[in-house]
């Protein structure tokens, strides 16, 4: 199976359970705004799958978007084992506490637990650290036997790299290392693109070790709202949107200059991708 027959899959998926027809508008449109809805209803007939009978609301919507989402990373990141080999975990949701499953963030669980008993330092510190994103990707430590597997690296009783987690015998409990922290929005109003980058800047002030992936996957239809959260840079990798090419195809078509032109900076400038390409990127 190729990379494009998964996406096709995932947007079949997605079709089936989300995106579909509401009152003659389709789901991921905003119905007060006339470009919103003409983009989406090209946007449905490009991707081409039978649409949603009964398509969800907000949270129901967002939770399947996140679990397609992932399952289309899991299928596809799997076929590029031999360019980033290792034991992967994918998640859609983490049971708390949340991110402190992972290595780098594990001691938030004893920070957010002296908070939770300290009201008045909670109040001066606040106590949004137990983030739990909409998908962790996370990579598991290696036996010294899987490192030695080649070629002898690690001696026995050899007194070096004994502080990194990569190794599993240097960890008392071993924690996977949190990859990819991926935000998921159906689509993007009001607040959500602010949501996603003040988790974005708790994931980067709050880590003990390297920045994991931060990225952002959507399926909203109109540039000038993907630009809210895709322009700039320093918090968000990169946002990749579920259908990208056919995004770009509905647009044409519509006619609207001033939504293709921001498309067009938000492509070239490297701030927008499609989900097609995330897998790969997942694998620098």
């Amino acid at each position: 199976m190729t990379i494009q027959q998964i996406r096709s899959r995932y947007h079949q998926n997605i079709c089936r359970d989300i995106f579909g027809l509401k009152s003659g508008v389709p789901s991921v449109a905003d119905r007060s705004s006339k470009t919103s809805v003409a983009i989406s209803q090209k946007l449905l007939q490009k991707i081409g799958h039978p649409p949603c009978s009964s398509p969800p609301d907000g949270q129901t919507a967002g939770a399947k978007f996140s679990q397609h989402t992932l399952d289309f990373l899991n299928d596809s990141f799997k076929m590029l084992a031999h360019l980033r080999p290792g034991e992967w975990i994918f998640s859609a949701s983490q049971a708390n506490p949340g991110i402190a499953a992972f290595d780098q963030y594990e001691h938030l669980a004893a920070l957010a637990d002296v908070l939770a008993k300290n009201p008045a330092l909670r109040s001066g510190l606040g106590g949004d650290y137990l983030i739990t994103p909409d998908i962790m990707i996370g990579r598991m430590p290696i036996a010294d036997s899987a490192i030695n597997s080649q070629q002898v690296i690690i001696g026995e009783n050899e007194n070096v790299s004994k502080l990194t987690p990569l190794r599993a015998t240097n960890m008392p409990s071993v924690k996977p290392i949190l990859h990819a922290s991926i935000s998921c929005k159906w689509t993007m109003r009001s607040d959500r693109a602010q949501n996603t980058r003040t988790e974005a800047l708790n994931l980067i002030r709050n880590r003990k070790g390297h920045t994991p992936h931060i990225i952002a996957v959507t399926a909203e239809p109109m540039p000038t709202r993907l630009a809210s959260l895709a322009m700039g840079t320093g918090d968000i990798d990169c946002v990749y949107h579920m259908a990208l090419i056919e995004l770009t195809e509905s647009l044409k078509e519509t006619k609207n200059e001033d939504q293709i032109e921001v498309l067009s900076v938000l492509v070239e400038g490297r701030r927008l991708r499609d989900i097609s390409d995330l897998p790969f990127d997942l694998a620098v």
